[in-house]
């Protein structure tokens, strides 16, 4: 297993219309792409620097994890994602080495990735992604 760079980090955020205007006005970056990942129960604002994406992430649910997240620590940087050449083969090399897993498969989500996420328990209290595309 081997990430090939940093795919994005995601953001949790109470309202993405405000932060998208934070991180364009304030920050000058650009949002180019809204998305709504309704089994993910979020929708998802992306801007770009350099290769790395940061994904703004609002619940479309209170029982979202996103809303757990915010309700349990407030809006800010929820995740990390490593872009991998392969996220089912990631996850169970990662699951070999005894980290514990939140997918034990890869699923649909954003931008037409594949994604998996590390227990933050696992993983020195970072929530962590494993993405590639299709």
């Amino acid at each position: 297993m081997k990430p090939t760079h940093i795919e994005h980090i995601g953001i949790a955020v109470e309202n993405l219309q405000a932060a998208i205007e934070y991180w364009e006005n304030v920050i000058g970056l650009k949002c180019y792409n809204i998305e709504e990942v309704a089994d993910q129960k979020v929708k998802t604002a992306f801007l770009k620097i350099g290769e790395v994406k940061i994904e703004l992430l609002e619940a479309t649910s209170e029982d979202s994890p996103i809303a757990k997240f915010i309700e349990k620590k407030g809006p800010g940087v929820h995740h990390i994602a490593f872009a991998m050449e392969d996220t089912d083969q990631a996850l169970n090399e990662a699951k070999e080495k005894g980290v514990r897993l939140i997918d034990e498969h890869s699923r649909k989500g954003a931008e037409e990735l594949m994604i998996g996420f590390l227990h933050p328990k696992s993983t020195l209290g970072v929530l962590t992604e494993f993405c590639c595309k299709k």
